[in-house]
């Protein structure tokens, strides 16, 4: 066999999933931005994320109260943010304030929309069943938002601890699907 045994501790980061994204919450009048790159789609119609949120997360106790969230898509460019909020507790710092990250409105949920950041989620809380155990919350989205004068730059992809790849260049290939 030309194949090596490789370590179980590192298959995560042989299988992430997605672009890095920043998880906007809000508690108690006060907005929180998470760096989270476990996540993945359910559900196309209607659209159905899930992610992995781990209960020592400052944001954890105010997503899981709320049922609320707003998953924001940076390009590379927040690198910087994306990693500095992945790096501190919203418990102890504001990360918008401290990252340069301009809050806005969301239209359906109380957790703010990211400016900066090309794309936005705005997701309510639909299924609790493996949260207890898995962290595990999954949520519908109710309203996505693009802005269209920023660049959809590459997207980080985290590999693991401090290792990020950028999104390549997309091709086209023939498909039956929808």
């Amino acid at each position: 066999m030309s194949k090596h045994e490789f370590p179980l501790s590192g298959v995560h980061a042989l299988l992430e999933p997605g672009p890095v994204v920043l998880l906007s919450s809000a508690a108690a009048g006060r907005a929180n931005v998470m760096t989270q790159s476990w996540h993945t789609m359910l559900e196309f119609e209607p659209p159905l994320v899930a992610c992995v949120i781990s209960s020592r997360n400052h944001s954890f106790a105010a997503i899981d109260a709320t049922g609320e969230c707003v998953i924001n898509l940076p390009g590379a460019a927040l690198a910087d943010a994306v990693v500095g909020c992945g790096n501190c507790s919203g418990a102890s710092v504001d990360k918008f304030a401290a990252f340069g990250l301009s809050p806005e409105p969301a239209r359906h949920v109380a957790p703010p929309l990211i400016r900066e950041c090309f794309a936005s989620l705005e997701c309510r809380l639909v299924d609790r069943s493996l949260v207890a155990r898995y962290g595990l919350f999954i949520f519908e989205v109710v309203a996505a938002w693009h802005d269209p004068a920023l660049p959809h730059e590459p997207t980080l992809h985290h590999r693991s601890y401090g290792e990020f790849m950028l999104s390549g260049p997309g091709i086209t290939l023939p498909s039956r699907a929808r």
